[in-house]
């Protein structure tokens, strides 16, 4: 199980994404299209846990900035341990700025996440796939550099635990 607490990106970016997942899947490497019912969009996340209070985690950030209007870079290609396929965010020090602001309130309402989410730590992200299939890993990585660069927009938040069925906006509650 994981919540996480996930920015979205502008339509565009949304659809080259969407179509990076569709081209994956159509090779045979499983994507966050086909995870949990197809529930996923891209994505950047700013904060995960095996669970999430969704009042807690609401109330921690009520009015604090999650990046709306943000610019986000995506430039390169990564890899986690486990197979896990990733678009890289460049960091900047705005976007460093609203995950450190992030943090440091869910920490003050007692909300605990992963540590490799926390500043310091955190590499931002926009997962690919979970599991790509060794054999096929050279393939996988071709086809994300084709589709970079991408310039995205953060067009709003929300505290997502698909497991649970949990899909909570916090757009309406965010100032830049």
């Amino acid at each position: 199980m994981v919540a996480a607490l996930e920015l979205h990106l502008d339509v565009h970016a949304t659809r080259r994404i969407r179509t990076l997942w569709r081209a994956l899947e159509a090779e045979g490497i499983p994507t966050l299209a086909s995870l949990q019912a197809e529930r996923h969009r891209p994505h950047v996340s700013l904060a995960a846990a095996v669970k999430l209070a969704p009042d807690a985690v609401a109330d921690a950030l009520d009015g604090a900035g999650l990046g709306v209007g943000l610019t986000l870079d995506l430039d390169f290609v990564g890899q986690f341990v486990g197979r896990v396929l990733w678009l890289g965010v460049t960091p900047t020090a705005e976007l460093l700025a609203v995950h450190r602001a992030v943090h440091e309130r869910l920490t003050a309402a007692g909300v605990e996440v992963w540590e490799h989410y926390r500043p310091g730590r955190w590499v931002p992200h926009c997962t690919v796939s979970m599991r790509v299939p060794n054999p096929q890993l050279a393939l996988a990585l071709r086809r994300c550099l084709e589709v970079l660069p991408v310039r995205a927009t953060v067009t709003g938040a929300s505290l997502t635990d698909h497991v649970n069925d949990i899909d909570r906006p916090l757009t309406g509650r965010l100032a830049r």
